[in-house]
């Protein structure tokens, strides 16, 4: 991955990382970073490890307070977040917090997909993406934007298919790329090809209008039990045809 090495400096630590990738990877490459700091990740009052599927507004509350108690070691306090959603409520209350940084006192929060983050709590991160290349999905979102409704359709169809993968003797193997997965790296693919394209044309309702329905369909996703169909079929409808 090499996040690490390009990316996070034991002699200059800045306050606050916004770390964008798979969770469990990035914390690995976070926990092995630690190491290099000389920090005990393992029975350590100033470490604290915050691993949640949604950080919600009394997670952002409790973190504010733990915060601004002062370092039991009199050093460094260390913060890691990792969470596959920060509910908007969250995120507005984080933002003073990230906005006047403590000093000693340094947070490494993992997202997968800082899209779906406010701007105005980006901007107060130093953002670092070790996402997967979106190559293939770039070129899929291409021919996406050009098809009618129902090629649409018949595309999320396709989309959303669980390959059924064997071992060669009829055992099951467990497949990595979910359907949840597939849908965030192609709704990342298309917003980019649709904010290419719209910001060649005049200004106009809809492409407000689509940024804000994937920002939603973003959270939806990373909700047990929502249906992918349906939002990604959502999706088809909102998009214009360009």
């Amino acid at each position: 991955m090499n996040l690490i090495n390009q990316h996070l400096d034991k002699n200059n630590l800045h306050h606050a990382y916004l770390l964008e990738g798979e969770r469990e990877a990035v914390a690995g490459e976070v926990l092995k970073f630690m190491d290099e700091l000389e920090v005990k990740t393992a029975g350590n009052p100033d470490f604290t490890h915050i691993a949640l599927d949604s950080f919600k507004i009394e997670d952002a509350r409790n973190l504010k307070s733990f915060a601004n108690e002062r370092a039991f070691s009199g050093g460094k306090k260390i913060f890691m977040i990792s969470a596959n959603s920060l509910l908007l409520e969250a995120q507005h209350s984080l933002l003073k917090m990230f906005e006047e940084p403590v000093e000693n006192t340094h947070f490494f929060v993992i997202v997968p997909d800082a899209n779906s983050l406010l701007k105005t709590l980006v901007s107060r991160f130093y953002v670092v993406s070790a996402r997967q290349d979106l190559a293939s999905e770039v070129k899929n979102a291409e021919k996406f934007i050009g098809m009618p409704l129902q090629k649409r359709i018949n595309f999320i169809k396709e989309l959303l298919v669980e390959p059924e993968e064997t071992d060669g003797e009829g055992n099951e193997v467990v497949v990595l790329d979910s359907t949840r997965s597939k849908a965030l790296k192609f709704l990342n693919a298309l917003e980019l090809i649709l904010h290419k394209n719209l910001m060649s044309k005049p200004a106009f309702d809809t492409e407000a209008k689509c940024f804000e329905h994937f920002f939603k369909i973003r959270k939806f996703l990373r909700m047990p039990g929502s249906s992918v169909k349906m939002l990604m079929e959502s999706v088809a409808l909102i998009v214009p045809i360009l």
